[in-house]
């Protein structure tokens, strides 16, 4: 869906050149979602014409794998710290996130997946021609499977996301975030921050403030990300609290 240069906005990488290749598709209805564009494969994809130019031309979607490559080139992908696979739900199209990877990283960079983390049998493909894995911890106060009703309870993702964090962990580096709303609740929190303690205690995790996107409106307020943050450090050696940056100079 994009092709584009810039800067890595969120994690622990905040401020790192990165150029983001943008996959459509995503099974997962996030409240405060900032791409709901990607929900679903588009008709077009947006190439920047130049390395932080912010200039695009659209053409039609989907492309292939030499396509993509031909646009990453033209971006200088090989001056960039990292090349993100992002989304949407990279995942959900797996041999296109190896054959990817494979181009991109013979170009230089190093391979940043972004992912919701819940596709452990896809990321054992994907997972020998990556360098960082970055995957959300999904807390069902605001999100939901695609397939889920649209009220009621749904269930909990700790133990698909515990099966692909085992997987995870595997690689070089590894990433965990938890967006906090006003709506998070404390024991989701916890339950999430003792499972990572518990599989992969090395990961650096990341809890975000949301920005306040889609059906979220509020931010929660810096008594609760400071609480949060104490209380995941008592289990966890790399907590960190880092709000979103890329809205500030204008990218999503």
């Amino acid at each position: 869906m994009e092709v584009f240069s810039s800067v890595q906005g969120e994690g622990p990488d905040v401020g790192a050149s990165t150029l983001f290749v943008r996959l459509g598709g995503c099974d997962l209805r996030c409240r405060w979602c900032d791409s709901s564009e990607t929900w679903r494969p588009g008709t077009q994809c947006r190439l920047e014409d130049a390395r932080g130019s912010g200039h695009f031309t659209s053409i039609p979607s989907p492309l292939g794998v030499d396509r993509v490559l031909l646009a990453a080139r033209r971006l200088e992908a090989g001056a960039h710290c990292f090349a993100s696979l992002t989304g949407g739900e990279p995942l959900l199209q797996p041999a296109a996130c190896v054959a990817l990877a494979e181009g991109l990283r013979a170009m230089g960079p190093r391979i940043h997946l972004e992912t919701h983390g819940l596709h452990a049998a896809a990321l054992a493909q994907v997972l020998p021609h990556l360098d960082v894995v970055s995957m959300d911890w999904k807390l069902t106060s605001d999100v939901r499977r695609a397939s889920d009703p649209a009220r009621g309870r749904v269930e909990p993702f700790h133990d698909a996301h515990s099966r692909f964090l085992e997987l995870a962990r595997e690689a070089s580096r590894v990433i965990v975030k938890l967006v906090i709303t006003p709506s998070t609740r404390d024991d989701e929190v916890e339950e999430a921050v003792t499972r990572v303690a518990a599989l992969h205690p090395g990961a650096c995790l990341v809890l975000q403030p949301v920005t306040p996107c889609g059906g979220v409106k509020g931010r929660p307020t810096a008594e609760r990300m400071l609480a949060l943050e104490r209380q995941a450090a008592l289990q966890l050696p790399w907590v960190r609290v880092i709000p979103q940056t890329h809205p500030v100079y204008g990218v999503r």
